[in-house]
């Protein structure tokens, strides 16, 4: 899963991103809420912790506008401003939970596990599932019938994208963004080559290729 940080205290940054990419997920930080409002808008992001006092750009303001472009990231606000004319101020601008700083770091975890199951329609728990496949994406493990399958950080992102895309076609473009994250230098080709880990680590034919564009998630898995 990739999350999108929006902080301007750097040891606050530091802490949360060595947290999450602790607990599975992928982090991008901005430290303003000009760059945040930037990533936001043209990346693609399961979830995004937001704080309300930001340089450049506040967080009511971030999240109004998030809304009113069409995005329905699911949004936590990480804010000192714990008054309850601020949480109304935050809940009705668009967000979907408030925490106040200082916190729990698992009760942290436990907001951002529940707003990303409350996203996904094909979440069971922690899992997901789609095409005879049964994910785990903070484990790396996906189940193909009675069998578990181990995967590396790269291909769980990339199944997940897939699976939560169920029938869609993915752009390479998109698919770049979501597992390696906004702007990143690698080469478009490493989406390629870990379709071709993917289908032959799950030995499946129905990662569907559209030629020129992208990849999709066909019907129920297929053996090679």
């Amino acid at each position: 899963m990739k999350l999108l940080l929006v902080e301007d205290e750097r040891k606050i940054v530091e802490a949360l991103s060595y947290l999450l990419k602790k607990n599975g997920y992928v982090v991008d930080i901005a430290m303003d809420g000009e760059t945040g409002m930037e990533m936001a808008i043209t990346g693609v992001y399961d979830i995004i912790v937001l704080d309300c006092m930001l340089p450049r750009r506040d967080g009511i303001s971030f999240v109004k506008e998030l809304r009113s472009l069409g995005f329905d990231a699911p949004v936590l606000f990480l804010t000192a401003k714990d008054a309850p004319k601020d949480r109304v101020a935050g809940l009705d601008a668009g967000a979907d939970d408030y925490l106040v700083k200082p916190f729990y770091t698992d009760e942290l975890l436990a907001r951002v596990r529940a707003l990303t199951r409350r996203k996904g329609k094909n979440f069971i728990g922690d899992t997901i599932s789609a095409a005879g496949l049964t994910l785990n994406p903070l484990g790396g493990q996906v189940s193909k019938g009675d069998e578990v399958i181990h995967l590396t950080v790269k291909e769980s992102l990339l199944l997940e994208v897939l699976m939560r895309n169920f029938g869609q076609v993915m752009t390479k473009e998109r698919i770049m963004e979501k597992v390696w994250g906004y702007n990143s230098e690698t080469d478009i080709a490493n989406v390629d080559l870990y379709i071709y880990y993917l289908r032959r680590k799950l030995n499946i034919s129905n990662i569907k290729t559209v030629r020129g564009v992208g990849y999709f998630l066909q019907g129920d898995t297929n053996v090679l």
